[in-house]
């Protein structure tokens, strides 16, 4: 079993910042990847980025450039460093991982319970 726990959610303005932090419990497993996904109400989870364990990043179009994701696998974290928020950026963001069993090849998927951030007008 892996466990996702998120943090740094909040209520902002627009035009600040805010950064996120996602830490893993992963015994007897190894991670492939983590990501940031958020959902807003009334609509579906979209992906924010992604992070490979080679040190590769995605983006969603709305948010490259502004925001930015880093991690340390070996530390068990993940952030989102997010900029120039906007009231569209407003939904609950959940911390991803997928990862695999030492030893095996089939990769699992965890989430996070999420963590709301709010950005007011």
């Amino acid at each position: 079993q892996v466990q996702l726990m998120e943090s740094g959610g909040g209520l902002v303005q627009a035009g600040e910042f805010l950064r996120l932090s996602c830490t893993a419990a992963r015994s007897g497993f190894i991670i492939d990847s983590m990501g940031w996904y958020r959902q807003a109400p009334g609509k579906q989870r979209e992906l924010v980025a992604t992070l490979n364990t080679d040190g590769r990043t995605s983006y969603a179009d709305s948010v490259q450039g502004r925001f930015t994701i880093s991690g340390e696998f070996n530390k068990d974290s993940l952030y989102l460093q997010m900029g120039s928020l906007k009231p569209d950026d407003t939904a609950v963001y959940f911390c991803n991982a997928v990862v695999r069993r030492y030893g095996r090849s089939r990769l699992q998927t965890y989430w996070g319970q999420g963590t709301q951030v709010t950005v007011s007008s």
